[in-house]
Formats: C-alpha cells, sequence, structure tokens
C-alpha cells in the first residue's frame, strides 16, 4: 500500500470527509484491521480564503507547493488536494515535487464517461465555475462539455459555501436553493451534474436531485485509494 499525502483544510469540514472515505475504502477492500497509510498536512484555511477573494494566487500557489513539499520529505507517494478550488494550482505543486498529484477532474471525468455522459453541470466556487483550469480540463482532456449556473445563481451557490458549509453549516433553505438550481441547469440541457466543491456533499445528495449527481469528494478519495493498492 501507497501512502496518501492529503493536503487538508481546505476547509477542514471535507478533509475530515477525505480521512474517513480512504480508511473506509481501504477497509471494505482489504478487510480485517486494515486502514489507509496516509498523511495529512492541514492548513490554515482563513489565510487560504483571505488570499483566494484577494486574487493573490501567486502566495497560495507557493503555499501549496510548500504543503506538498513537506507531505514529500514525509513520506507521501501519491499526493492528493482535498479541494477542488485549489487545483488551479496543481501546476505550482508538480513542478515543486517528484511525487505524482491524483487531480479531482480527470478522476471525476472518468466517472462521467463511464455513465456515458457528454454534457454536465458544474456546481463550486466562484473560482472554480468562473476559472477556466477546471472547465477547459475537462473538455479538452476528456471531451466533456460543461454548464455553469447563471451570475445569479453562482453567487448564491459561492455564499452558501463560504459563509456556510466551510463552517459546518447545513441550512435547509440553502438545499432548496440548490436543488432549483439544479433543476435550472437540468432544463440547459445538463445531463448529470458535478458537486465541484468538496464541502457541497454535505448539503445535498442523489436524493436531492433527478440528474446524476457527482461527489467530487468521494469520487477522488476512492481513486486515491485505487492508485495506492495498484
Amino acid at each position: 500500500m501507497k501512502t496518501i499525502g492529503l493536503i487538508g483544510g481546505l476547509s477542514w469540514e471535507s478533509s475530515l470527509l477525505y480521512y474517513r472515505i480512504v480508511n473506509e475504502e481501504i477497509k471494505e477492500r482489504l478487510g480485517g484491521l486494515h486502514s489507509c497509510k496516509c498523511l495529512m498536512y492541514s492548513v490554515d484555511f482563513a489565510a487560504v480564503a483571505a488570499l483566494q477573494h484577494q486574487g493573490e494566487w501567486d502566495k497560495l500557489g507557493a503555499l501549496m507547493a510548500d504543503a506538498a513539499e513537506r507531505l514529500e520529505r514525509g513520506g507521501a507517494e501519491l499526493l492528493v488536494i482535498c479541494a477542488n478550488t485549489m487545483h488551479k494550482l496543481a501546476d505550482d505543486i508538480t513542478r515543486r515535487v517528484d511525487v505524482p498529484l491524483l487531480h479531482i477532474a480527470d478522476a471525476t471525468a472518468e466517472e462521467i464517461k463511464a455513465r456515458g455522459l457528454g454534457k454536465i453541470g458544474l456546481l463550486g466556487t466562484r473560482f472554480t465555475m468562473e476559472g477556466d483550469f477546471y472547465r477547459t480540463r475537462l473538455r479538452e482532456k476528456h471531451g466533456i462539455d460543461v454548464i455553469i449556473p447563471d451570475a445569479a445563481d453562482r453567487e448564491i451557490i459561492h455564499d452558501v459555501i463560504y459563509r456556510e458549509l466551510v463552517l459546518g453549516v447545513v441550512n435547509p433553505d440553502s438545499r432548496q436553493r440548490f436543488r432549483e438550481i439544479i433543476g435550472r441547469l437540468a432544463a440547459a440541457g445538463a445531463q448529470g451534474v458535478i458537486l465541484g466543491c468538496t464541502e457541497i456533499p454535505l448539503l445535498i445528495d442523489q436524493d436531492d436531485s433527478d440528474l446524476p449527481l457527482f461527489d467530487t469528494t468521494r469520487i477522488h478519495a476512492r481513486r486515491a485509494v485505487e492508485l495506492a493498492l495498484a
């Protein structure tokens, strides 16, 4: 079993899910008393969120690369960023370490293609929905067309993530708003929806949608375990 290096704290609410899932998956696959060989370096999310909203991506790139280097020195053999948005800085990490990085969009794309879908809605932070690092990768590398919500809905999603979910707040009114947004994506032609923020599964799951939902947290963590055991 390879040692998985988890870059967490982005927020710790979703990092907790990653830790639980990788250990549940190892237990299910190997049985007995087995658990996951992993390391986690957890950053201070208050500092990260402030830099994100200030547009200080160069500073964030240096911070993420430093986290990756720490994990590499600690013995990690596979790296996982426990967040979608921070994959904007994946290249900053891969330039600084020799350990392979499992990109969350690639793992998610494989699940989407396995379902035979080609047009997908994307929910996430404003940085993920509006940036090109995620949508372009899905389109150019995997041939998946991506639909994002309109500006008003993107603002709702972003605010719920940063004002509620990263703080562990699960609001039924927000759940209903997300259901309505998913409905509008379906009307626009989406065949499924990516939950492209690792906190969103705290709020909604497949019971909230007639469209297939792709839980990036679970997909990413499971794929990391598959690679660790390969």
